[in-house]
């Protein structure tokens, strides 16, 4: 593995770029260019107080929640909220409060566990340094969007024409972030995508963590 130069120096999760710039150095191997990443919870069922279609009674995973038709929620991207994601997280950093994975961001080394376990696909990494990030997994027609989540995305794309990066695209029905784009352009934009979002669903991203707590005080 030592010798073997398609083996990145990366691999040592819990280290991030610290341990891999060292495993570098001793290796001899090209240090491409690294940034931490933590997982993002791409969902505000909470804040946007999405109602339950249905009681789920059986097996306590959100996989076997999501096989009863798509899980207990009207909005079928939103998260099932037993808790999957933590169980399987090794460094214990994501809980479950008020039924929400809330992640510390603090404990998680980007692993991408909780990403492969999650069946709604709605767990990603960003990178720490984010400078914004859009907390909703919806892939549904705006109109769909209102009637069951009351901050979703509707995909109206305003912040996809105002970003003056061109970091921002709606594919695949969902808004995706050029995390390092945005990063590199800085902060001379003012962060215009979140001024122009009529759902106020696309926002500054100060650490994951923070922003549930405020989601779920604001609900309460």
């Amino acid at each position: 593995m030592v010798n073997d130069p398609s083996v990145p120096p990366n691999l040592c999760f819990p280290g991030k770029e610290e341990v891999a710039k060292l495993v570098a150095e001793i290796t001899g191997k090209k240090m491409a260019a690294l940034e931490n990443v933590v997982a993002s919870i791409r969902c505000s069922r909470v804040e946007g107080n999405v109602r339950r279609k249905l009681t789920y009674i059986g097996y306590g995973s959100c996989t076997a929640a999501n096989l009863a038709f798509g899980g207990p929620y009207a909005c079928r991207y939103a998260c099932i909220g037993l808790g999957e994601c933590a169980e399987s997280c090794p460094f214990d950093a994501i809980t479950m409060k008020d039924g929400f994975p809330v992640v510390d961001v603090h404990r998680c080394v980007g692993c991408g566990t909780c990403v492969r376990t999650c069946p709604k696909g709605i767990i990603e990494l960003i990178p720490l340094k984010a400078r914004v990030w859009v907390p909703c997994s919806t892939k549904d027609p705006g109109k769909d969007v209102k009637e069951v989540c009351g901050v979703g995305c509707i995909s109206c794309k305003m912040c996809v024409k105002a970003c003056p990066a061109k970091a921002v695209e709606l594919k695949d029905g969902i808004i995706k972030i050029d995390h390092q784009k945005c990063i590199e352009f800085g902060p001379d934009c003012n962060e215009i995508c979140v001024e122009k979002c009529p759902r106020n669903i696309f926002r500054k991203y100060a650490g994951q963590e923070n922003a549930v707590q405020e989601t779920i005080r604001a609900a309460a």
